[in-house]
């Protein structure tokens, strides 16, 4: 006699139909102390997350309980801000941890998707000029149009052959190269690069260099530290300041820069997952770039939503560029010209 086989939803069989999830009342229900001490973010910003990804988290399943795009959008926010699928963020909304890493995986690409409408330098000129304008009025550097900077995450190990994302530290980690304004929006973000690979190589071969090289504005430049080659497009300090103007240049140059090190704080301190105190983030290398980006697509969201940059405590620990100490020399005579001039027009 046959044995007829029940196919079993799992977050049934944990929870059973009576346990209160949040699909089963809304977000007014509860109140916006209770969604950031959880979730990281006030009710205004989930419920635009849920207008903006919703009609991709709502394809057809063939789930006998298909999971809301609300309930998917709290479980990732839940992932992102506190690095954990522990099994209190699952029960909050009634899910299990399989159904975490779904949801996860689903609003992270929805995130990713989109990374293009969020991330991205201005092109009208009125909106170029104000960039500039900002970034002088914090110490005085002209014609800055983003700060650049490489930072480290940590990722557990691909496999024992893969050496390539085996960093100077002896640990595995994505090379991010993300460029912002200065108030702290990201204009790049290339999550993707291995962690082997030196600041300046990743720079070498990053879309951004492409993009400087042949289509932005060639009255303006990025800042970038000491571990960059200058580049007319990019103005790096001098390595030994011997005059006034080159010691004032390289002031000016610091205080700019330091835009994208709190930057880089304020993400790691809003999304707990890539801090490192959670551990590495427990996915492959592509996977791991995708949950970066996602993070980076967020965290201009949410200024976007007036979330301050410089509002979230700086906890967790940073990890700070492989080649922060290391100095590069320029054998671009152009570059050294265009530094040169900057030097005697706006410091002497």
């Amino acid at each position: 006699m046959a044995v007829p086989i029940a196919v079993l939803d799992c977050d049934l069989l944990l929870y059973g139909r009576g346990h209160r999830t949040l699909d089963r009342f809304k977000l007014e229900d509860v109140t916006d102390e209770y969604l950031v001490s959880t979730y990281g973010f006030p009710r205004q910003f989930i419920c635009y997350l849920v207008d903006l990804l919703g009609a991709t988290l709502s394809r057809p399943t063939q789930r006998s309980r298909a999971i809301s795009p609300e309930t998917q959008i709290l479980a990732a926010l839940g992932f992102y801000t506190s690095g954990s699928f522990q099994t209190r963020m699952g029960d909050a909304i009634g899910i299990s941890q399989a159904s975490m890493s779904r949801c996860v995986a689903n609003v992270t690409e929805a995130l990713v998707e989109r990374a293009s409408q969020f991330i991205h330098f201005p092109k009208d000129e009125a909106t170029v000029q104000t960039l500039k304008e900002d970034f002088y009025g914090l110490a005085g550097m002209p014609g800055v149009l983003g700060v650049v900077d490489c930072t480290h995450v940590a990722i557990k190990a691909p496999n024992a052959e893969d050496l390539s994302y085996v960093n100077r530290k002896g640990l595995h980690s994505l090379n991010c190269l993300m460029v912002c304004d200065s108030r702290g929006v990201l204009l790049s973000a290339e999550t993707h690069w291995p962690g082997s690979l030196a600041d300046c190589t990743v720079l070498e071969q990053a879309a951004l260099t492409s993009h400087f090289e042949t289509e932005l504005h060639k009255d303006g430049w990025l800042l970038g530290d000491s571990s960059f080659l200058l580049r007319t497009w990019l103005m790096t300090p001098l390595h030994i300041p011997e005059t006034p103007a080159e010691y004032r240049y390289n002031m000016a140059h610091s205080a700019t820069h330091n835009v994208i090190e709190r930057t880089f704080r304020t993400i790691r301190s809003r999304f707990r997952c890539l801090d490192g105190s959670k551990g590495t983030l427990q996915y492959s290398p592509e996977k791991s770039s995708h949950i970066i980006l996602a993070c980076c697509v967020l965290h201009n969201i949410s200024l976007q939503h007036g979330l301050d940059v410089w509002s979230a405590p700086a906890t967790g620990h940073m990890e700070q560029s492989e080649e922060e100490y290391e100095q590069m020399e320029s054998v671009d005579s152009e570059a050294c010209r265009v530094r040169q001039e900057l030097l005697l027009t706006h410091f002497s």
